[in-house]
């Protein structure tokens, strides 16, 4: 109230009780804001963010490691959902006697089960021949393509396996003199 009062009594008086009046009208609070000074204190760190750093610290390496990992496993994981998707794709809208042909296959492999009473073998080799024979006569095209490429594959195989047989059975010496060209 007081400078409100200043005021007053400066529009009636001399320039300079103008120029106090003026001075006292901006210290008022009611207009001007007062200055704020920044305070930079960095908050104290519960108990809980303490525990998750240090868990973040002991787990650095192992994220590191599955960060590889995980660049490895990641095409094989995006070819298993591709292939899941083109199968969905597929069999929601099927060639012409795509199921009753699935039935048959799928049944054969049944009765491969039944006819395999016994031994552990039977009950692979049953089954699976029954349901290549019964989906390579659906599919004559795609059973020589995969059976033209599984015998290259058994050849190869075959091939490799002997050698490795003749490496072991034959003595080093006669390995050596087979070898080398006759004079």
């Amino acid at each position: 109230m007081f400078y409100i009062y200043d005021m007053i009594h400066a529009s009636t008086g001399d320039e300079e009780q103008k120029s106090a009046a003026v001075k006292n009208l901006d210290e008022l609070s009611l207009y001007t804001a007062p200055e704020q000074k920044p305070r930079n204190v960095a908050p104290e760190s519960a108990e809980l963010e303490q525990r998750v750093a240090t868990l973040r610290k002991l787990v650095a390496p192992y994220t590191t490691w599955c960060e590889g990992t995980y660049d490895q496993i990641r095409p094989k994981v995006q070819s298993v959902v591709r292939l899941g998707n083109d199968t969905y794709a597929y069999l929601k809208n099927p060639p012409k006697d795509f199921y009753p042909r699935a039935g048959v296959i799928g049944f054969t492999g049944v009765l491969g089960l039944f006819l395999a009473r016994g031994s552990r073998i039977k009950k692979l080799v049953y089954p699976a021949g029954l349901m290549a024979v019964s989906a390579s006569l659906y599919y004559p095209e795609q059973a020589a393509a995969i059976a033209k490429s599984s015998g290259d594959c058994v050849y190869d195989g075959a091939v490799k396996t002997y050698a490795a047989v003749e490496k072991i059975v034959k003595p080093q010496g006669q390995a050596e003199k087979g070898s080398s060209p006759p004079k």
